[in-house]
């Protein structure tokens, strides 16, 4: 069932009432125009039949986090409907389920494997996307930064059809943080000043605003507070750990401050993922940033 539809049920309902009014029609008409109608009536009912999965429900069953519903309903899509022009958007929504199930390397598979079809462009984009986030969570930035570096060149080559990608300010972001990753921060510097510079209303905006002002070093996160006492006293446990802790304080897009506790200020991101390792094993949150 889904937006409170039972699709089963309304279906066989508008089948019953389509034959008794086909059924009535048939009484007084020729045999040729009885066959026309009956055809007709075929054709008519085959959408209905096909129905039971759809865009909407793959797409219903995401933003509720039912992911495994989700992939089951695009698998079905794709074994009933294989010519359906919706087609190719199931098999994204199956990478995408995978993606969110942090099943990475099924996802890469899955979007790889959509890219090389023909896309329309705002598919294209999502697949990039799609394909960036999963190398990044693999801790893969160098083929993270790769793919969106394709897609760019691609879509330079198409511009003149096209334009350019909806999301180009989420798009800076993702490289961004991918070099960022790579310790090769001028480069995700001039990506950041790209987005303040050229999409000043875009969401990605305040994010990009807050990395400018960051140090170019890697430091290990292990807490975020909106009371500065909270931050404190975190800080001065991890020092009792011999271990160099402070506070970063920054504004969200809501205004509000936030009081952050980090550990560390290492030149290599190795070096940071290790003390992360470390910190973790004490209880801790920890998070390499950037």
């Amino acid at each position: 069932m889904a937006n409170g539809f039972n699709k089963p049920i309304a279906t066989f309902l508008l089948v019953e009432i389509f034959l008794i009014s086909v059924n009535m029609l048939l009484m007084n008409i020729s045999v040729f125009s009885r066959l026309s109608i009956v055809t007709l009536a075929v054709i008519m009912l085959c959408p209905w039949s096909m129905a039971y999965a759809g865009l909407e429900d793959i797409e219903t069953a995401i933003l509720k986090g039912e992911y495994i519903h989700a992939r089951e309903l695009a698998e079905d899509v794709l074994a009933n409907q294989p010519q359906n022009p919706e087609a190719q958007k199931a098999k994204y929504y199956i990478g995408l389920s995978q993606l969110r199930q942090a099943k990475y390397n099924e996802a890469l598979e899955s979007f790889n494997k959509i890219k090389n079809e023909k896309l329309g462009a705002q598919l294209r984009e999502r697949v990039y996307l799609g394909l960036f986030d999963a190398y990044y969570l693999l801790e893969g930035y160098q083929e993270a930064d790769a793919t969106l570096q394709e897609f760019l060149g691609e879509s330079a080559k198409s511009r003149p059809r096209r334009g350019k990608p909806e999301a180009m300010s989420l798009i800076y972001f993702k490289l961004a943080k991918a070099n960022m990753k790579l310790a090769r921060w001028g480069q995700a510097t001039g990506y950041l000043e790209k987005i303040v510079r050229s999409f000043p209303s875009s969401l990605e905006v305040p994010a990009a605003k807050q990395l400018l002002e960051e140090k170019h070093y890697f430091a290990v996160q292990v807490g975020a507070f909106m009371e500065r006492r909270l931050a404190e006293a975190l800080v001065d446990e991890l020092k009792q750990k011999e271990e160099y802790a402070y506070i970063i304080e920054s504004v969200d897009s809501q205004n509000r401050k936030f009081y952050r506790v980090r550990v560390g200020q290492l030149a290599m991101l190795k070096e940071a993922q290790a003390l992360k390792n470390r910190l973790a094993k004490f209880g801790y949150p920890a998070q390499v940033y950037p």
